[in-house]
């Protein structure tokens, strides 16, 4: 694989990561910031699985739309296919939240589950780019 391509990757899921990080911070606050957690679990997702794209060498497509970046990663690895119901409970969120009166009414229970399931998501591509 190319340096290029190896870069592309990493800065990848080091966004994912870092949106992984707020929205474990986000649900730690004192009250909890559910609309925040849920946006950047969303995030978490969508950027670990563009970066198994690139790990692919398939064409990175501007999109929020989890189910179709699985349908792509699928393409290359079938295992993904475990992952379609957690991306679609967490598409919503890439635009539920970000804007007066969407997303108020998340419940903790809620935006723990996204956050655990963006933590799930991107567990499994990291596994995937080691060769695990």
């Amino acid at each position: 694989m190319d340096k290029s391509r190896q870069t592309a990757i990493e800065r990848w899921l080091e966004k994912a990561e870092n949106d992984l990080k707020t929205a474990r911070v986000m649900l730690a606050t004192d009250p909890p910031v559910t609309d925040v957690v849920c946006f950047h679990a969303q995030q978490c997702a969508e950027k670990s699985l563009k970066a198994f794209l690139v790990f692919a060498d398939i064409h990175v497509e501007k999109t929020h739309y989890l189910p179709r970046l699985v349908e792509l990663c699928s393409g290359v690895d079938s295992a993904f296919r475990n992952y379609k119901d957690l991306a679609a409970e967490l598409t919503d969120y890439a635009v539920a939240g970000r804007y007066p009166d969407e997303g108020a009414d998340i419940a903790v229970a809620e935006a723990a589950a996204a956050k655990k399931n963006a933590e799930k998501i991107i567990s499994f591509v990291r596994k995937k780019l080691s060769g695990r």
